[in-house]
């Protein structure tokens, strides 16, 4: 992957091969979204703006032919690498992340409206086998209301896949440009990563009263998770570094995580929450020492 990076930063006609021919290339545009945020990043808007430019044509042609994910993916995590730039934290970058998926949200219910209706109609079918007879129990209102929820959640995990790919695309631009340029500088990063207590909150609250908002704001459950997500990554990342334990732990992490989504995922949004109050890594650091806290040893 570095030596990606370093063709993509060898000068303009490089840079521009990447992230054209990924956006064009099926798949791939999430490489091209990594590949504009590290030049953004390390060039700033104005010497980029050329290369970025060439790379909305395959993205709209996309969009033409009915696929928008490239164009919103490029966008976005564009759109995020530019606060990045201008010095605003994770945290607020992955706060800001969420209106952006609701931006998702929009486009993509509209965009796949038809698909999305029968997928939520095969699921009301599904509904009184999947909570073994106590759908039936619900009144007729109650059940209702359940199933008016169906699309919007659906469309919700649709675009925080959009979302998660956005900041991972931009997480990848920002790891080239450390390689590159400052070597370690983004694990130091990620790993002091961190959810202060109103920003956990405000999170759970979104998640918790999206769906009370609206019908078509209950697709906020699943995006304001998606910071809470990194948050709960950061956290084991920065848990590893301090305790000095060996990096088969994260290794693990990602493997069960793949296998075991359903499971993994909701542990570490509570232990981004859990952690926004209680800070395990400063504890952590306090408990090993003042080289420790640091960051020495």
């Amino acid at each position: 992957m570095r030596a990606l990076a370093e063709y993509i930063m060898r000068g303009r006609m490089q840079a521009t091969l990447v992230v054209v021919g990924s956006a064009a290339m099926p798949l791939l545009f999430w490489l091209s979204a990594a590949a504009g945020s590290l030049v953004l990043l390390r060039r700033g808007a104005s010497d980029a703006i050329g290369i970025l430019a060439w790379a909305l044509l395959p993205a709209i042609a996309w969009w033409y032919f009915g696929e928008p994910r490239t164009l919103l993916v490029l966008v976005g995590a564009l759109g995020l690498a530019l606060l990045l730039r201008a010095n605003w934290t994770w945290n607020r970058i992955l706060l800001s992340s969420v209106a952006l998926g609701l931006v998702y949200g929009f486009v993509l219910g509209a965009v796949f409206r038809e698909p999305i209706a029968a997928m939520a109609g095969e699921l009301q079918k599904l509904l009184p086998t999947m909570f073994d007879g106590a759908h039936q129990q619900l009144s007729v209102s109650e059940r209702e209301r359940l199933e008016a929820l169906i699309a919007p959640v659906l469309t919700g995990l649709l675009a925080a896949l959009l979302q998660i790919l956005s900041l991972l695309s931009l997480i990848l631009g920002r790891y080239w440009q450390a390689v590159l340029y400052n070597p370690g500088g983004f694990g130091r990063e990620f790993r002091a990563l961190r959810l202060s207590l109103p920003q956990a909150l405000l999170l759970l609250a979104g998640m918790m009263l999206g769906p009370n908002l609206g019908p078509q704001l209950a697709m906020l459950t699943p995006l304001c998770s998606v910071p809470l997500l990194f948050a709960g990554i950061a956290l084991v990342h920065g848990l590893v570094e301090k305790g000095g334990l060996a990096r088969f732990w994260l290794v693990g992490m990602y493997i069960t995580l793949l296998l075991f989504m359903q499971l993994i995922y909701p542990l570490l949004v509570v232990l981004a929450i859990v952690d926004s109050l209680f800070d395990f890594r400063g504890r952590l650091a306090r408990k090993n020492g003042p080289g420790s806290a640091n960051g020495e040893g």
